[in-house]
């Protein structure tokens, strides 16, 4: 591992070339790697292999680090007995509409506030950022209140799917997110679109857009995880079991359930979340690093 000469390293290139100093950095380099890697997968080998063990099994201390009979019953029976089917259309349904309200209504706000500039455009996006200061759940019960009784239109909306796309809409870190990558599309691009007669909307859908895939491919996967993860509000504002989401569905039956079939069923909900980080994790860090580039 050859240092560039005009580059600064904890390690320089004359210590790198001794024995001891490529131990050392070797030896510690395994070991963070390593102990990172046991701090994010541990719980997930947890999960997996606590649903193949049987009840007794799970219960005992200390726990076992392997099934000594290994029962893949157990994650057929949380397929039929919790109607995970369901639970996971309802969730994927509330996630695909929070994706498509925020890529639309998000991205106009962003849009507007880095490239229309409105009066007072910088005073409403420090208010709007403001907001992530407030803590989630003192948010809670004023939500609450405006879903049994949508204000001028005096609607309820529990057991409605806007109950969960209607706060999602108003997301100020995603904004932000998308002001700061519009704001490094170059103005040439925006002067030679008016010039040629654009509309702000055209030159919106034609320019802009196509420009910023990465971050709306960033935007859709934080829509689609925070439905996927969230357990509170979901339980709040769909209390049918016709509506429930996965999270809220598995709480549910957790009661009358073993706790081994109880885990299979979390494996089984998590499954989609792992599949589309491992499939997008490169969109996620080119969508959040190349906004934050002037070039």
């Amino acid at each position: 591992m050859a240092q560039d000469s005009g580059t600064r390293t904890l390690i320089s290139q004359a210590q790198f070339r001794r024995g001891r100093g490529r131990m050392i950095y070797w030896t510690l380099l395994a070991v963070v790697v390593v102990g990172f890697t046991l701090v994010f997968i541990g719980p997930l080998y947890w999960m997996v292999t606590g649903a193949l063990k049987s009840g007794q099994e799970i219960a005992q201390t200390p726990p076992s680090l392997f099934p000594k009979d290994p029962q893949p019953q157990n994650y057929v029976d949380a397929w039929t007995n919790l109607n995970l089917a369901k639970l996971l259309f309802n969730t994927f349904y509330y996630a695909t509409g929070a994706v498509l309200f925020q890529l639309v209504l998000d991205t106009a706000a962003a849009y507007s506030l880095s490239k229309l500039r409105p009066v007072f455009g910088n005073v409403i996006l420090g208010l709007m950022l403001a907001t992530l200061m407030i803590p989630a759940m003192v948010l809670i019960v004023p939500q609450y209140v405006t879903v049994i009784d949508l204000p001028i239109l005096h609607l309820n909306l529990l057991d409605s799917p806007f109950a969960i796309w209607l706060p999602l809409v108003a997301n100020a870190f995603n904004i932000f997110l998308l002001k700061r990558f519009f704001d490094s599309i170059p103005e040439d691009l925006m002067a030679a679109a008016l010039m040629d007669g654009a509309t702000p909307l055209r030159t919106l859908w034609s320019i802009v857009l196509p420009m910023s895939r990465p971050i709306l491919g960033v935007v859709s996967i934080f829509a689609v995880t925070a439905v996927w993860k969230d357990f509170l509000w979901p339980k709040l504002v769909m209390p049918s079991p016709e509506t429930r989401t996965v999270s809220v569905g598995i709480y549910a039956f957790s009661g009358g359930t073993p706790m081994n079939v109880v885990i299979a069923a979390s494996v089984i909900a998590a499954i989609p979340t792992v599949i589309i980080f491992l499939i997008f994790q490169r969109n996620i860090m080119s969508g959040l690093t190349t906004g934050s580039l002037k070039g």
